[in-house]
């Protein structure tokens, strides 16, 4: 069983099933993303292990290759190099890990992390550091599922009116 393999990481099975769950992530060492803990969506195809799976970021990142809205992770970046022979373990450590060490703007999910990346790279830096404290730390995670709805006690006051649905995350006004 591959939750087996992954028992370095705290994976929580969604609807008691083998084919969906989350899986906390932690930024890379030396990286923007240092620090950073998200929840990441896992669902698995029926023709896995010959079909990549699905991967997506619940709580927000700022990555060109992320989608901010839906959290899903530019699956170029799985399907050219996926193959049978990996397991989910390369997906924790070495895809992911990869993705946000080396961030490509020539090919983006979000426009706005791209463009900032491509034209001020300082400011990219900042904003990227900045989501990582607002919506990257331990306690986002906590209850942090759409599915959940206990997920509202654990949101500010500047943050309750918002819904579930934010928790991928909308582009800031």
């Amino acid at each position: 069983m591959f939750f087996r393999m992954m028992s370095d990481y705290n994976v929580e099975t969604i609807n008691d099933g083998l084919n969906e769950f989350n899986v906390e992530f932690h930024g890379p060492k030396e990286s923007l993303y240092e620090g950073g803990v998200w929840k990441i969506r896992v669902e698995l195809p029926d023709a896995y292990p010959y079909k990549s799976p699905s991967i997506g970021f619940i709580n927000k990142i700022f990555h060109p290759n992320v989608d901010e809205l839906s959290g899903s992770v530019c699956l170029d970046v799985i399907n050219q190099s996926w193959s049978p022979m990996f397991d989910l373990l390369n997906v924790f450590e070495v895809f992911l890990p990869q993705l946000l060490l080396y961030p490509n703007p020539s090919d983006p999910l979000n426009g706005d992390a791209a463009s900032l990346m491509m034209k001020d790279r300082k400011l990219y830096d900042q904003k990227v550091k900045e989501y990582c404290e607002r919506y990257a730390k331990k306690e986002h995670i906590t209850n942090s599922t759409p599915d959940e709805e206990s997920g509202d006690e654990n949101i500010s006051d500047e943050e309750s009116d918002s819904s579930d649905d934010d928790i991928a995350g909308h582009a800031d006004p």
